[in-house]
């Protein structure tokens, strides 16, 4: 995948709906970036607080710099009040 410099404004926020099965778009500007012009692998990281979507291969490397898998699994387990977070 060859990652394109990103010329094109987004703005800071934008709200997507989640279909009935869980899919959603990717922003057109993003697959164009990423060269995802007829889709294709992305890593999608679950943090506990919200879901990250990265060009494949970059989630691993960016969790692994953010914070240690033990320390994320610790945080995660942190969330008990939601059934959906608290995971081991």
């Amino acid at each position: 995948m060859v990652i394109t410099k990103y010329t094109e404004r987004m703005s800071d926020l934008h709200e997507f709906r989640v279909s009935a099965s869980g899919q959603m778009s990717l922003p057109a500007p993003a697959r164009r970036r990423w060269g995802l012009h007829n889709g294709g692998p992305v890593d999608v990281l679950d943090l506990g607080f919200g879901v990250l979507t990265v060009p494949k291969g970059e989630g691993g490397r960016l969790l692994d710099d953010l914070l240690s898998r033990d320390e994320h699994a610790a945080y995660v387990r942190s969330l008990a009040d939601d059934p959906d977070l608290a995971t081991t």
